[in-house]
């Protein structure tokens, strides 16, 4: 693995590497980009570079070679959700009172910290920036330099308080990465002290041939529909749960179709019915809501005259039927009727009748 398998944002990356290439890298960089558009890929490979025993030129820059000790152990970073999940497990198995004092890190480079959001609350907590601070200025052991990635902009006011210290006089054998879906989540005061690197959302077409390569069990129509619900996003294209999603889709065709199109709400019951109660019953009803917005929005796509904007194309002929019976006042107020149902679902109320409520409320 090397720079070039970084699908996207070519320039954003070149002038990375330019920066490590000239040893002008800053201390603290803000990755911003949507969920999946490769921040954490972009932070460990930048890690790698940094600290590669071997260190490879392509293009005449600094690469990575992925093999010296120092890239496989940074490479075991990788699975960021499966680490995240042995790191709550080994804290689950510990004392109670232990329990309340350990934070999640991970960690499988002695020079490289990953600090991922700490539940319940999935906030960056002030325990974590402190063990930044308590180690950032000593000199790295194993690698050229000190890493540090936090997963999420989510800081508690304490904690972001406490990184502005580091922020003020980083030591300049560490480097400090900030991943954010939106930089304005973070402090002024820490964008300030900080570079920020965003990573484009990618065109329809470059997802596409990118799921050429790397989903070819999927159909043509199947590419160019994960392409467009991506949104730019080449993780989200990627790791997309195509299976889900048609499923969830078909819900909500049925669901729209109750409320425009039929009196006969005998399969909106049946299918309402199965929305039940526990974890993966909420799964599946945010599923649904996520899945019922698209259309929405694609209904608003057809209404407005740019049905090249329309995501969900492999059933174009069904979202013109929809389309014809719903006018943007309908529209606005089923989405409108969406957000209470979201209301609803975090007081517990039956997501099953919930559902129904939404169905028949919208009847016209």
């Amino acid at each position: 693995m090397a720079f070039s398998d970084f699908h996207g944002n070519a320039e954003v990356i070149r002038r990375l590497r330019e920066m490590l290439a000239h040893q002008r890298f800053p201390q603290a960089v803000v990755l911003a980009g949507p969920t999946g558009s490769g921040k954490y890929t972009l932070a460990l490979m930048l890690a790698k570079a940094m600290n590669c025993l071997s260190p490879p030129t392509t293009d005449g820059l600094p690469d990575f070679c992925g093999k010296c000790s120092n890239c496989l152990r940074i490479a075991q970073a990788e699975d960021l959700e499966a680490r995240v999940a042995e790191a709550v497990e080994a804290r689950e198995n510990l004392r109670e009172t232990d329990k309340k004092e350990t934070r999640l890190f991970v960690q499988t480079h002695p020079d490289v910290l990953i600090i991922p959001p700490d539940p319940p609350q999935l906030m960056i907590k002030v325990d974590q920036v402190r063990r930044v601070i308590e180690t950032i200025y000593y000199r790295p052991g194993d690698a050229k330099e000190r890493v540090y990635i936090f997963t999420d902009s989510a800081f508690m006011k304490e904690a972001a308080n406490s990184l502005l210290k580091v922020l003020e006089e980083p030591p300049d054998f560490a480097t400090i990465f900030l991943l954010a879906e939106n930089p304005g989540e973070l402090l002024p005061t820490i964008r300030s002290r900080s570079m920020i690197v965003s990573l484009a959302a990618l065109s329809v077409e470059e997802l596409e041939s990118y799921l050429v390569k790397h989903r070819p069990d999927w159909t043509a129509k199947q590419r160019a529909l994960v392409a467009r619900l991506a949104e730019g996003a080449v993780g989200r294209a990627r790791s997309f749960d195509l299976a889900a999603y048609t499923a969830a889709r078909a819900h909500a065709l049925t669901i729209l179709n109750s409320a425009l199109r039929t009196a006969d709400h005998s399969d909106l019951f049946k299918i309402t019915e199965t929305y039940r109660a526990g974890v993966e019953g909420r799964e599946k009803t945010e599923r649904l809501l996520r899945t019922l917005y698209s259309l929405l929005q694609d209904l608003t796509f057809l209404n407005s005259g740019t049905p090249d904007l329309v995501r969900n194309t492999d059933i174009h002929p069904d979202l013109k039927r929809l389309a014809e019976a719903a006018d943007f006042a309908w529209i606005t107020a089923a989405a409108d009727r969406l957000a209470e149902v979201e209301r609803g679902m975090r007081r517990n109320l039956l997501r099953s009748l919930s559902l129904d409520a939404f169905a028949t409320a919208m009847e016209r």
